[in-house]
């Protein structure tokens, strides 16, 4: 065992060989067993390590409806570094969260809260210092609603593409920055696919963010659309995480229940003008017309129809005799005599 240990000691060792590009040059006449060349692999420039540890918590309060669920499992099922949780009481403060967050090893935070089963906010925050801010979800729509023919990989890497704007203001440049670390999926992550395939858009039109996921076809470098797709309305940015100072607020935001509010009072001013409109013409047919007064001269050239003279009777009018019809006995008794053959 001692001497197999040895020689396979003393063997150099074998290197990696790989294919020349061009053809094999032919062996030197007199050149007796001519070894073929052998080319050396370059060590990769990176060792492949995980050193981007961030981890985002996808959970929701509850109160939800079916539609930001799908929503979410369509974020996790996009996000390979993300993590899941039960969903969080009406009761307990967001303060909470943090808690959460450290016990699932978490830095980053996505929280769906729901109010009135209608409205839906979402939290987007960095656990624990912050900052963190608070958008209006609005226009949900999931992968398996929409159907659209983009696909991607699962787990794969994607590219993050933001709006000029987001460089111009201060408050949207922290956004940027908040969105690109929590949606970037880092590299050398265990879950994730060493592949770039799809992009995630995040563009600011009236005053709103809206993302957008768009799988990149190489063929013909153009995009198509996967899914999903949401808007988010910015109302304030805060300094700490689920609280603290508002850093910035947003001036053109405008709640759910104002807007309804609107709605409704809207509604109430067409049906008031209808019912207007309807007593106006009640009132205009109720009014009699008016009279035109009439010309004395028209009537000059008129002749008077002769008065006939009014008989008065003073004596009662006779009154006249009735007549029997003598015929109707004599049917009668016919009648009688045909009953009585018809029984004999």
């Amino acid at each position: 065992a001692k001497r197999k240990r040895e020689a396979a000691a003393a063997r150099p060792k074998k290197r990696a060989k790989s294919a020349p590009s061009g053809p094999e040059p032919a062996a030197k006449p007199g050149a007796e067993g001519a070894a073929p060349e052998e080319y050396s692999i370059p060590a990769p420039v990176s060792q492949g390590k995980w050193k981007n540890k961030e981890r985002v918590l996808i959970f929701s309060s509850r109160g939800i409806n079916f539609r930001t669920r799908h929503l979410m499992q369509d974020l996790r099922t996009l996000m390979p570094h993300s993590k899941a949780d039960t969903k969080m009481d009406r009761k307990d403060k967001l303060f909470v969260i943090n808690e959460v967050c450290e016990m699932k090893n978490c830095n980053k935070c996505m929280f769906f809260e729901a109010k009135k089963k209608q409205d839906i906010y979402l939290w987007l925050s960095n656990t624990p210092q912050g900052p963190s801010a608070k958008f209006l979800v609005q226009n949900i729509h999931t992968l398996a609603e929409l159907k659209m023919t983009g696909n991607c990989l699962r787990g794969s890497r994607p590219l993050l593409s933001f709006d000029p704007t987001f460089d111009k203001e201060p408050h949207y440049a922290l956004l940027k920055e908040l969105f690109i670390q929590i949606f970037s999926t880092p590299q050398y992550h265990p879950k994730s696919q060493p592949f770039v395939d799809h992009v995630f858009t995040f563009t600011i039109t009236d005053k709103r963010i809206w993302f957008r996921n768009y799988q990149i076809i190489e063929e013909d470098a153009s995009l198509v659309e996967i899914g999903p797709r949401f808007v988010l309305n910015l109302i304030k940015i805060f300094q700490g995480s689920f609280g603290g100072p508002t850093l910035y607020e947003n001036p053109y935001y405008q709640s759910p229940n104002m807007h309804r509010r609107l709605i409704r009072l809207s509604m109430a001013a067409k049906f008031r003008e209808k019912h207007q409109v309807k007593e106006v013409q009640k009132i205009k047919k109720q009014e009699s017309k008016m009279l035109i007064e009439e010309d004395p001269t028209e009537v000059v050239f008129e002749t008077p129809a002769e008065e006939k003279p009014v008989e008065i009777q003073l004596v009662k009018p006779e009154s006249k005799a009735t007549v029997k019809d003598k015929r109707k006995p004599r049917k009668i008794q016919r009648k009688k005599q045909k009953k009585l053959f018809r029984t004999e």
